[in-house]
């Protein structure tokens, strides 16, 4: 018996909606990035991407435990001698709220082209609202 590569043209790809809303941040991702590579699919494939679009809604409502909001940090480089800057967990829900998502996401995939290539397929939005209607986006379940 062969084993089944799926190919690009063949991938049917799904749009799922999910409300961040009370939702744990780790777990939410974890399981964004499961459906964004396809692994929930049995046509996986590890090198083609076979994963569905993701949109996410009520970014800005999204839960995490501990004292996460005041000691988490996300940092980066301006490239310059002495550039790094750094904002704590509850700054970047204030003002970036969808990047909070994307990062979580973005450090479950792979460090590769691909992973690159997978997450542009999620889009992150602070509030209810999306322009993704078009696309009849199913509902996801989020396992807690």
């Amino acid at each position: 018996m062969k084993t089944y590569s799926a190919k690009p043209g063949e991938i049917t790809r799904e749009w799922y909606v999910v409300d961040a809303e009370g939702k744990t941040l780790g777990r939410l991702a974890t399981q964004i990035a499961d459906v964004l590579r396809g692994k929930r699919k049995a046509a996986y494939t590890p090198h083609v991407d076979t994963g569905d679009f993701v949109v996410v809604v009520n970014a800005e409502k999204i839960h995490v435990t501990g004292d996460k909001l005041a000691q988490k940090r996300y940092w980066r480089h301006s490239g310059y001698p002495g550039g790094i800057k750094s904002r704590t967990l509850a700054e970047m829900l204030e003002r970036r709220p969808e990047e909070v998502i994307r990062k979580a996401v973005k450090g479950m995939l792979p460090r590769n082209r691909l992973a690159r290539q997978q997450l542009t397929k999620l889009k992150v939005y602070a509030g209810p609202e999306h322009p993704h209607q078009a696309q009849q986006p199913q509902p996801m379940e989020i396992q807690t």
